[in-house]
């Protein structure tokens, strides 16, 4: 299996912005796992522009585009270094490509992504992803790592895009403020109706919310690829995806709802 797994700043990070270290190393470590399976893996990381605010001691998180960007150049070196040492733990090499938008859009550029991509898992490389914050502007940029994270399993190939979120899949309401919000295990067609269960953002930490893992389930689901939501606090539940058993809410792709 291909699989691209997205991880949010709210997973990675504790509410100070510091990294969330026993929740970081027990991901690595599953997907380190799934590798020695035989699993290709490709992880889409949130968490520069958070492990940055806490790197630099920022009472919150910016809301200027200097300071954002800042925060990421810092914090990126330190996400990539904790990626570099909980995986070479395990015997993996990983490697580092920071995408925008306009990397999408031109086919040269998409292109050398695919092949790099492509080469790298040959190779049995770990690529780790994210946004291009430092550079990223309004024009140019993706805007939130759930779309990056479909586009990139639509453009790679992979069969399953999995989001790791704060919340255990999609509900009738948000749960954390409406105790009678109903489960929904699996969604076959997004309606109208599905979409209008999309709040705002999760968290202040992060810059997604269940309106752009919808997105990015609609994005996935027209050019076939399924989509799993699930809730992050628990790595090790990876290994009931893999084995074909029902986590958080599946999203199928059209074609194999005909």
């Amino acid at each position: 299996m291909k699989l691209v797994v997205k991880v949010g700043t709210s997973t990675l990070t504790h509410e100070n912005g510091k990294l969330n270290i026993r929740r970081t190393e027990e991901l690595c470590r599953v997907l380190s796992d799934l590798k020695n399976a035989g699993h290709q893996i490709i992880l889409v990381s949130s968490g520069a522009i958070g492990m940055g605010v806490g790197k630099l001691g920022l009472a919150t998180r910016p809301t200027d585009i200097p300071t954002k960007q800042a925060a990421a150049a810092v914090g990126q070196c330190e996400l990539m270094d904790t990626y570099d040492r909980l995986f070479s733990a395990y015997h993996h090499t990983v490697a580092q490509i920071l995408l925008t938008g306009d990397d999408f859009e031109h086919a040269d550029r998409l292109e050398n992504f695919q092949n790099t991509i492509q080469r790298l898992l040959e190779l049995g490389v770990l690529p780790v992803i994210n946004e291009n914050d430092t550079i990223a502007t309004d024009e140019i940029k993706v805007g939130d790592n759930d779309t990056l994270s479909a586009m990139v399993a639509i453009n790679t190939g992979a069969n399953l895009l999995l989001l790791l979120s704060d919340i255990d899949g999609l509900y009738t309401a948000d749960p954390r403020r409406d105790q009678t919000a109903v489960y929904i295990p699996e969604v076959r067609n997004l309606t109208d109706e599905i979409f209008a269960l999309a709040g705002g953002t999760g968290t202040e930490r992060g810059t997604g919310g269940m309106k752009t893992k919808l997105q990015a389930a609609k994005l996935c689901m027209e050019n076939g690829v399924d989509m799993v939501i699930f809730n992050g606090n628990s790595p090790q539940k990876i290994y009931d995806l893999t084995d074909g058993k029902p986590i958080g809410t599946h999203f199928y792709a059209k074609e194999k709802n005909a």
